[in-house]
């Protein structure tokens, strides 16, 4: 197998050679250690996948190698164990400690070879892991350091996202369509794209597409000159221009009239922008990037958006997940919003009870990240303390607090069975303890007649 590097630890030359000569007959990069000194030395100067480790050795035995490697490259490197000498105590605390897997001697060589077919996964998962928190984490300090806002998270989509985040980021020229909910960082995205690029030291140049109006439309797209219209006192650059050999964010760009989307699509087309009262044209050099929380194409299949800027526009096309369909990125956002309150307000909050965050993990999120943002400010706000709790959230309007809990809690609590009896038992019981035992009141709150309350009450024995 090519690409994985294996050491073999062991203090017998024999089985040394006799390992050496099996494994890089099969394409596997190996290397050899007598001793636990130079094996330690090694991984210094080299990337191990795989230590194919014996349990007697000179100067520390295999489990204190194991432990070392282990404490050093948790993540790195897969532990084989070999041992002329069985035992399974020995064996339980190899297991226990993260060997991957244990041979007594005198053993097959085909059977390490399967060991390691089987260890293969656990090295390419590790290695893909190790590359996207390597391509996130850069993304996040470039963000950071020319807007200051991060991409976070660790799940599955997140990683996707990054990945081709960094693959269009690699062409210079190439159109990109990004869709997603409102609130799910389009614009975020697009910044991300244009950092990393070639294009990073010219202009990022965001536009609201709905926020244009149709009349000023060319003006604002591609400048004017002077005297073109009344009002034209001087001559003035376009958003093509401003953004020339940076890149042009187009946010919203369903909601661009129909009207306009022709003109647009010839400058995309011919590179070239006449300013309006001008018949001289000027060749542009813009990435062009556009963001939609509607589908276009179905947009298009109903005539409200023209289909040969759908596909000019959608060269390369990123969607970005809700954030309900990566929740195990919830708790991460969470502490970063903390962190950054802290600083904006002087606050010194250092956690979010753990009742809140399991609510906030059951909760939708209609509003995506944006909405999550919004309720830890709002809860850093109401917090005196350091512990963001539930009376510091609220979901909507209509949520009232009960029994000690928030709206948040109350908006995501499920019956505890679908019993009817005793959902209605425990209802009464809540409506009679918020009237204080006013049976009036009670029934009130219950939206039924004070006679059918006391039929209920007879009925489940509650009197």
């Amino acid at each position: 197998m090519k690409n994985i590097n294996i050491l073999v630890l062991d203090d017998e030359q024999r089985i040394l050679d006799e390992i050496y000569e099996f494994l890089t007959n099969r394409n596997y990069n190996v290397f050899c250690a007598l001793r636990p000194s130079e094996a330690f030395s090694l991984l210094e100067k080299q990337e191990i996948d795989i230590l194919i480790l014996d349990i007697k050795l000179p100067e520390m035995d295999g489990i204190r190698v194991l432990e070392k490697v282990k404490a050093a490259y948790p993540n790195e490197i897969e532990v084989i164990m070999i041992s002329g000498h069985g035992d399974m105590n020995t064996v339980i605390e190899a297991m226990r400690m993260g060997a991957a897997d244990y041979f007594p001697k005198p053993f097959r060589l085909i059977d390490i070879n399967n060991a390691i077919m089987r260890t293969q996964r656990f090295v390419e998962l590790n290695k893909k892991l190790k590359t996207a928190n390597s391509d996130l984490k850069l993304l996040s300090k470039v963000l950071s350091e020319h807007i200051g806002c991060q991409l976070l998270g660790d799940s599955a989509v997140m990683d996707n996202l990054v990945n081709m985040v960094n693959k269009v980021a690699a062409t210079d020229n190439t159109s990109v369509l990004i869709l997603g909910e409102s609130g799910t960082g389009k614009e975020l995205v697009a910044h991300g794209i244009h950092y990393l690029s070639n294009r990073k030291s010219h202009t990022f140049y965001s536009v609201n597409c709905s926020a244009v109006p149709e009349t000023l439309f060319e003006s604002e797209f591609f400048g004017h000159v002077k005297g073109a219209f009344t009002g034209a006192d001087s001559n003035k650059d376009g958003w093509f221009e401003i953004a020339d050999k940076g890149t042009l964010f187009l946010d919203e760009i369903s909601d661009m009239p129909l009207s306009q989307q022709a003109k647009l699509l010839r400058v995309l087309e011919d590179r070239k922008v006449s300013k309006v009262g001008s018949r001289e044209s000027r060749k542009v050099d813009v990435r062009v990037i556009a963001a939609s929380n509607k589908n276009l194409e179905e947009l298009a299949a109903q005539n409200k958006f023209r289909f040969d800027l759908f596909h000019r526009l959608s060269i390369f096309e990123i969607e970005i997940a809700p954030l309900r369909e990566r929740k195990e990125d919830i708790p991460i956002l969470i502490n970063n919003f903390i962190s950054q309150f802290n600083k904006q307000m002087g606050r010194k909050v250092r956690k979010i009870n753990p009742r809140v965050l399991k609510t906030l993990m059951d909760y939708s999120f209609p509003g995506n990240i944006r909405e999550l943002k919004n309720m830890v400010e709002r809860a850093m706000i109401l917090n005196d303390g350091d512990t963001l709790l539930p009376e510091h959230f609220k979901l909507g309007h209509n949520m009232q607090a009960e029994e000690g809990f928030s709206g948040l809690e109350a908006a995501s609590a499920a019956p505890r069975s679908l019993d009817l009896e005793e959902n209605t038992k425990r209802l009464i019981l809540k409506a009679l303890a918020q009237s204080g035992n006013n049976k009036s009141k009670a029934a009130h709150l219950l939206n039924i007649t004070w006679q059918a309350l006391d039929r209920r009450l007879k009925k489940y024995e509650m009197e």
